[in-house]
């Protein structure tokens, strides 16, 4: 069941370097979410935080509260590996295991948590890569490497190797930066078929895409280099694009800056 998301005076650091400052944001189940702004403005960082990516580098940590479904996952008794098998993420450029079959890649997760039954793994194997829209095209040759598709196919198998553990919520991190115009249509396809079923929040530097693609569209961007990234602007996409209330939002997706 797709989870709602709510970030209240996020703020991330590198160490003592401040990445992101007081970011506080509601994001509604079933919807699609993208993050915009200028490179270094923290929209990665912000996103890395909901599912506590961020914390695995060393000296990185986060204050404020993080909260899916009213339950903060940055508190102590809170199991790290369920929030990140709660929350799964994409990645910019396709990392299917390079060693795995396309099957093993995506059943790899539910392998990890402790399923062996054939029968589930096949079912779950299909249903995942129906979802990716990518079973009639790989549905003959299961048992071929991962990693002989093509990028866009890849960056569908790890999507399908995503939803196969049954998230509720979809991080994706720039998933069309590195694919040729019709695979990101299709992965823009993908989305609008998954929001029915999870939380999506996407990263993009494509501001046609975030038109297109999401309900609500967030605007990241920072005064000057070494400055911690703010949340500028947070509504829903149509005003974003068309009546934006800060000028540093129109500046930027007019093309002024960034």
């Amino acid at each position: 069941m797709a989870k709602r998301i709510e970030a209240t005076n996020v703020t991330s650091y590198y160490g003592s370097f401040k990445a992101i400052d007081s970011v506080s944001m509601t994001v509604e189940p079933k919807t699609i979410t993208a993050l915009i702004g200028p490179s270094g403005c923290g929209k990665s960082t912000f996103l890395r935080s909901v599912n506590r990516m961020h914390e695995v580098l060393p000296g990185a940590r986060i204050e404020g509260s993080l909260t899916i479904d009213d339950q903060n996952i940055y508190d102590p008794d809170v199991d790290v590996t369920a929030v990140r098998r709660m929350i799964g993420m994409v990645f910019q450029r396709p990392n299917p295991f390079p060693t795995m079959s396309i099957y093993e890649n995506v059943v790899a997760g539910l392998k990890l948590n402790g399923v062996k039954k054939k029968s589930v793994l096949d079912d779950a194997a299909e249903q995942s890569l129906k979802s990716a829209n990518l079973w009639n095209e790989v549905k003959d040759r299961l048992g071929r490497p991962g990693a002989g598709l093509s990028g866009g196919q890849q960056q569908r198998l790890c999507i399908a190797r995503t939803i196969a553990v049954e998230p509720q919520v979809v991080l994706m991190d720039e998933p069309c930066s590195a694919l040729d115009p019709i695979s990101t249509l299709a992965i823009e396809d993908l989305m609008f078929k998954l929001k029915d079923r999870f939380t999506i929040i996407i990263v993009t530097h494509n501001m046609q895409q975030a038109a297109r693609v999401s309900d609500k569209t967030g605007f990241f961007s920072i005064d000057k280099t070494g400055d911690p990234g703010r949340l500028i602007e947070y509504d829903d996409t149509q005003k974003i694009f068309s009546n934006p209330t800060e000028k540093k939002t129109e500046d930027y997706i007019t093309g002024r800056f960034g």
